[in-house]
Order: structure tokens, then C-alpha cells, then sequence
């Protein structure tokens, strides 16, 4: 037994004592046991006193003082302190030769710890470091100077962002719930120091208490963890696998810009092996693979070993697209709205932007688009790849319909019909009516999506309306042909462009005031129109940044009471937007529009230029800038000016949602071909803006700052989209 005690460690040397002293206690409870089985037991009646029985209660104030009872009293039992010769009943001999199995040492529990939150509890763990007070709770110490901890900025706002000690909070924390989580979070540090390539990292925790404010009687638990991060590693052995047998190997590597001697980081690492995958799906490999990076961190040489295999499988060129629906969206459409051509280098970008192409059609309610080997690669001739588009129809008809009152335009009610595809592949018919107060309209559109190559659309619209505005009263008939290149919210594009032909008769003429009727007027006008749009903004529908330029230019020709005229008709709009800080966005727009040619006279009133409303000069009407004849009833101008400043202030309401908006707007429209800014009106006032997701939702109050007498005290628009 000597020499099996020797080999214990402490540990187990505790284990066998406190066998020994169980097997000491079973003995001794089983010994008395054994003994009396020789010695009948004593009857219930020999136990009891007979005073007992005679005068129970004086017997029972007695208590236990022995001169109530002599030693004869109770039986005789054995003699417990007297050794057992032996055992009875019990025939097995002990074993002489028995060789016991050695005892196995007990492990300490890694996961019992014992927080110090009694008062008193060390309050620092290392002095002279350097902190960073997270918050009431939560303390982070730096002791390490040499060599200095240069992520130390990023790994305390990363380590906030996900410490759980944070998300108490600086109330009424529970002690045990602070233990726990302080655990986790001491993990959490390890394994960022880990990531910022600190392998020998130590991380000391202390749990103490702080004041709870000017009642210092009451005291609140505090975690403070000092870091010790050591020394940084670096980057050992990079392994690519098969990645040189690539045909551009060289560039290929420069795009994983990690080498031998970088620091290690695993942000650095997982970036790089995505920037890889990358340039690989850009450079034609359409099947290459890359696995998972390893480490194998050597502790001796302060160095990390990188493996990560990389597989190109050959480089291809972009084949056919092929169409899982010939009758709906064929193959040869497709191909046209396509941004690559077959025999181009295989691009992943380009798949994918031809997926996102086909669901914009608005067509399909799925779209998927796979690539297919054709042909494999032949030496230093890459492989042929097939594009499979796979889609399942949408519904394609839709009937809409809006009820709705304006200011400027009354009582409205419109209706439409469409198809979208009425005559593949993307051809839509729509028909349309409006009834209202103002204005009245019937039309048919036919639109051709993608007629031509990508999001260049050809339209003809033919209508028939009565329009009933401040300025003048109309009824027309008109036809108009466009083609376009646009700009949608899917693909907003730096330049958007249009050119078309029109061709209308409209018999117009000024309103009717005060039962007064004006003469009407018939023209025929016929026009070639073309505009274009540079556009650097960062959204169509709310900017915060960039400028946008649109030209429009119109060379027209008019026929009315036996005269013909030419004029050109040309328009500059120009908008700015500037973000200041983090909430404001300053917003400017200027305007020039002028028709040159032809007198007044020879122009319709429905084409020349007018000012004021929602769009133009806030706080008037609808067209109620200009000249004006005996009547006070606008007859429209031959130039224009306008300019617009606004600030969009952020709030933070609703989670930012909405922002105030202070503008100021002013306005001029001349008869002649050139402003000559006799009259400029001036308007100015506050709005709101509500972010959606398809938009802000504007709502805009104007006031006149140099108002006619027929203009109204204020101005109030609705709409969808700023200003401008």
C-alpha cells in the first residue's frame, strides 16, 4: 500500500482519505449490528419506568436528571468500544495477493469559478494601466506598453458592439446574471484578440464594486478586464493550392493581398478571400472553387501558417442565353437586354445583373439563371459556357384606379387597363381615362420594353382631352412617338435619353371670367422633339448627393387662322445636392426656358411657358405666374426663370424617418424671348418629409412674399418625391 500511495497526486491522495474515512463510518454503523445479534433485544415494557406510568406528568418535568434512573434501569447492552474478535456471519477470507487498480486523479472543474463581489474585493487588477470606461458597469484596462496595442481603437468599439455586460445597462443589475455574463465576455475578448492575430493574449477579470451615486452605502458590482494582448503574429506560409496552373495567376494573386510577413488578421483574411472569388468570377473561371481558410499558428516563430486551396477549373467565354420560355420572354430577347456578347469572357457580375434584368421586366414572378457547360477548356483556349434562364409567368393584367382632390385640379377619378405583354416579348397596351372637374381624357398607349437592347423603351400614345386650367381652356387631339433610354429606379443611369415626334390639333382658348367667353382658337402643331439627363445623384427619388443636367430642345412648327409659324422651343434644368453633417442636406435648383421664332400669338396656350405650384414657385397657384391680360387671367410667356433653395433637416422622429424642410422660391416669366425680369415673384415656407421605402412623401406649406391680389394667402402640396 506504501508504494501505491507514492504514486498518488495530491489530488488523489484527497480522494483516498476521504474513502478511508467512508469505509471508517459504514464500519462502525454495522458493527453494533453484528454485536447484538447474540443479545436478545430488551422489550418495549422493560424500558419504561414504572413512575413513569404511575405519574407521567411529574416524571416528564423531570427532564433527563439522572436521579430519576439508576444504571440498572436500562439493560445492558454490548461494550461498543470493546474490539470485534470477529465478524459474525461472515465466512469470506480477506485476499492476501489483490492488486488494486491505481486511482485516477481527479481534475479540478474548469467551469466553477468564484466571482469576488463581497465588499472589500480587489477594485484593480493591474496597476498603471490605461482605461476605458465602457460604462457604470463595464471597465477595460491596457497595462501592456511595449510593443503598443494599435487596434486598440477598433477592438473596443467591436468588443461594445457585442459585449453582453452591455446590454444591462447601468440599472439594477443581478450579481449571478453579471458573473455569467462576464465569463462570456472574457471568451468574447480572447477570441478578438485572436482575430486581430494576438495568440498569446492574456485577459484578467475582476469583479469588484462601485458607488451607486451619493448614497455610498449602496454599492453596485463592476467587471473590469485587463488586457494583455502580447505579441502580434504574422503571417507565415500561404498555400493557394492550385491557383498558379490559373492562365493570369499573377494578377489573380495581387487580388489576395495577403503575403508572407503581413500581420495576421482574420477580417484581413476572410476580405481577401473574397476580393479572390471575385476577380476569379470576373476573369472567366465560372466554376472555380476556393475551401475555407486554416491557420496553423507556431508559437515559436510568432507566425501563422495560411492554407487555403484554391481550385480554378479552366477559364470559359460567355455562349448562348437560352430561354426556359420561348413564347413569353425567347431566347433572342434575352440576349438583347444581355450586357455581354457570345465570345465575351465569362463575367459572374454579368449573370447576375442578366437575373436582376428579368425580374425588373415586372413579367415573371421567379427568375433564376444558371451556368451550363458547352464546351470544355482545350489547352490555352478557354471553355463555353450557356446561360439556362428559368422564370414562371406573373399575372400580367392590371385595372387601377385613383379618386382624389386637388387644389389646382378639383374633383379627379381615374382608370386604366393594362396588359403587359399583350405582344411578347414585352409589349404592353394600356388604355386610360381620367374624369374630372379640370380635365378629361381618354388615351391608348401601346409600350415596347426593351425594344432595341436594355432599357430603351419605344411608346405611342394617341389621346383625346379637355383640360380646363387658370391659364387657358383646351380640347385635344394628339398623337406622340418616343424613344427612349431611361433611367429607372433598378438601373438609375449617368445619362437617360428621349427623342420623339408629335403631332396634335387643339382648339384652345383663354378662360371664361365672370361669364366673359374668350374666342377660341384652333392650331396644328406638329413637333420633333429630344432631351437628355446627366444625372450623378445618388437616388431618383431623394438625393443626398451629386448634380443632374437635363436638356430638352423642340423644334415646332403651328398652323392657325391661315398662318404658319416656326419656333424652337428649348428648356435647361439644373439641380444640386450637398450633404452637410449627418442629418442636413442642402438642395438647390435653377431653371431656363425660352421659345424663340414665332410671336405669342403663334404659339398655343397649352405650350407656352407659365410659373408657380408645387413644382415651380411654392406658395402660388398652378400657372399663376406670368403675364397677364385685362382680365387678370394668365396668357402665358415666351421665357422663363426660376430658382429654388431648400434644407432638408433630419429630426430623428420616428427613427429619422422625418425632416423638416425651410425653402425659398422665386420665379419670373416674360412675353419675350429673353427674360427681361420685369415681374419676379418670391415665395417661401416650411415642409415635412416622410421616408418610405419607395420614397419620401412631401408635404409642403408656401406662403407669397409678394402676392397679387387674386393669389391665395398660402399654398399646401402633396406629393411623392421632393421638390426637385
Amino acid at each position: 500500500m506504501a508504494s501505491l500511495r507514492n504514486t498518488r497526486s495530491p489530488s488523489d491522495r484527497i480522494g483516498l482519505a476521504f474513502g478511508a474515512c467512508a469505509a471508517a463510518i459504514a464500519l462502525s454503523t454495522t458493527s453494533p449490528l453484528a454485536a447484538q445479534d447474540s443479545v436478545a433485544p430488551p422489550s418495549l415494557e422493560d424500558l419504561i419506568p414504572d413512575e413513569a406510568v404511575e405519574n407521567s406528568d411529574d416524571w416528564a418535568r423531570r427532564g433527563t436528571d439522572d436521579s430519576g434512573a439508576s444504571e440498572t434501569d436500562v439493560p445492558a447492552g454490548p461494550d461498543l468500544e470493546a474490539p470485534i474478535a470477529e465478524l459474525p456471519g461472515i465466512s469470506v477470507a480477506w485476499p492476501e495477493d489483490i492488486e488494486l487498480e491505481p486511482l485516477q486523479s481527479l481534475e479540478p472543474e474548469q467551469d466553477i469559478e468564484f466571482a469576488q463581489l463581497l465588499e472589500g474585493a480587489p477594485q484593480i487588477a493591474v496597476d498603471e494601466a490605461e482605461l476605458e470606461e465602457l460604462s457604470s458597469t463595464l471597465v477595460l484596462g491596457f497595462p501592456q506598453k511595449e510593443p503598443p496595442f494599435s487596434q486598440r481603437g477598433d477592438f473596443v468599439d467591436r468588443f461594445e458592439a457585442l459585449s453582453t455586460i452591455e446590454e444591462l445597462g447601468g440599472g439594477d443589475e443581478n450579481v449571478a446574471q453579471l458573473a455569467a455574463r462576464a465569463r462570456e465576455d472574457e471568451e468574447l475578448l480572447g477570441n478578438l484578440l485572436r482575430v486581430y492575430g494576438y495568440y498569446d493574449g492574456e485577459i484578467i477579470r475582476t469583479i469588484g464594486t462601485r458607488d451607486a451615486g451619493e448614497d455610498a452605502a449602496v454599492q453596485r458590482p463592476r467587471v473590469r478586464f485587463d488586457i494583455v494582448p502580447g505579441p502580434r503574429y504574422k503571417v507565415g506560409v500561404v498555400d493557394l493550392g492550385e491557383l498558379g496552373t490559373a492562365s493570369d495567376a499573377v494578377s489573380l494573386r495581387r487580388s489576395f493581398g495577403v503575403e508572407t510577413g503581413d500581420y495576421l488578421q482574420s477580417d484581413t483574411i476572410i476580405a481577401e478571400r473574397f476580393d479572390l472569388d471575385r476577380a476569379l468570377g470576373e476573369s472567366g473561371y465560372a466554376f472555380a472553387e476556393i475551401d475555407e481558410p486554416e491557420l496553423l499558428i507556431d508559437h515559436e516563430r510568432v507566425e501563422g501558417d495560411l492554407t487555403m486551396p484554391v481550385r480554378p477549373n479552366g477559364k470559359y467565354v460567355f455562349g448562348e442565353v437560352i430561354s426556359s420560355d420561348e413564347a413569353f420572354l425567347s431566347s433572342r430577347h434575352l440576349a438583347s437586354i444581355a450586357r455581354f456578347d457570345p465570345g465575351d469572357v465569362y463575367q459572374r457580375s454579368l449573370e447576375f445583373d442578366l437575373r436582376r434584368a428579368v425580374t425588373a421586366t415586372g413579367l415573371v414572378s421567379t427568375a433564376g439563371v444558371e451556368v451550363r457547360e458547352v464546351e470544355p477548356p482545350q489547352g490555352d483556349e478557354p471553355g463555353v459556357v450557356a446561360i439556362d434562364v428559368t422564370m414562371e409567368r406573373a399575372k400580367l393584367r392590371t385595372i387601377s384606379g385613383a379618386i382624389g382632390y386637388g387644389s389646382e385640379e378639383g374633383v379627379r377619378i381615374q382608370a386604366s387597363w393594362e396588359h403587359r405583354n399583350l405582344f411578347p416579348p414585352e409589349g404592353a397596351l394600356r388604355l386610360r381615362s381620367i374624369l374630372g372637374t379640370r380635365e378629361q381624357l381618354a388615351g391608348i398607349t401601346f409600350r415596347k420594353n426593351n425594344f432595341g437592347g436594355r432599357d430603351k423603351v419605344l411608346t405611342v400614345d394617341a389621346y383625346a382631352s379637355s383640360v380646363d386650367t387658370v391659364a387657358y381652356d383646351a380640347r385635344t387631339v394628339a398623337l406622340t412617338g418616343t424613344y427612349e433610354r431611361t433611367s429607372t429606379l433598378l438601373f438609375q443611369k449617368p445619362l437617360a435619353w428621349g427623342i420623339g415626334a408629335e403631332i396634335l390639333a387643339t382648339d384652345e382658348r383663354n378662360r371664361i371670367v365672370d361669364g366673359i367667353a374668350r374666342p377660341r382658337q384652333t392650331y396644328f402643331v406638329g413637333a420633333l422633339f429630344g432631351r437628355a439627363t446627366l444625372d450623378t445623384s445618388d437616388s431618383l427619388l431623394d438625393p443626398t448627393r451629386g448634380y443632374r443636367v437635363t436638356g430638352f430642345l423642340a423644334p415646332e412648327t403651328s398652323r392657325t387662322r391661315g398662318q404658319q409659324y416656326y419656333y424652337l422651343r428649348n428648356r435647361v434644368d439644373a439641380s444640386y445636392y450637398q450633404s452637410i453633417g449627418d442629418r442636413t442636406i442642402l438642395a438647390a435648383r435653377a431653371a431656363f426656358a425660352s421659345i424663340q421664332g414665332a410671336d405669342l400669338i403663334g404659339v398655343a396656350p397649352s405650350r407656352r411657358l407659365y410659373a408657380g405650384g408645387g413644382g415651380s414657385v411654392r406658395g402660388y397657384g398652378y400657372q399663376a405666374i406670368g403675364p397677364k391680360n385685362e382680365f387678370m387671367e394668365p396668357i402665358g410667356g415666351r421665357s422663363l426663370v426660376e430658382a429654388s433653395i431648400e434644407a432638408r433637416i433630419g429630426t430623428g422622429f420616428l427613427d429619422g424617418a422625418v425632416s423638416v424642410v425651410p425653402f425659398f422660391d422665386l420665379g419670373s416669366v416674360s412675353t419675350s424671348a429673353t427674360p427681361d425680369f420685369g415681374e419676379i415673384k418670391m415665395g417661401a415656407g416650411l415642409g415635412l418629409r416622410y421616408t418610405t421605402g419607395f420614397g419620401p412623401i412631401r408635404f409642403d406649406v408656401g406662403i407669397p412674399l409678394n402676392p397679387e391680389p387674386e393669389d391665395s394667402a398660402v399654398g399646401v402640396y402633396i406629393s411623392l418625391g421632393q421638390a426637385f
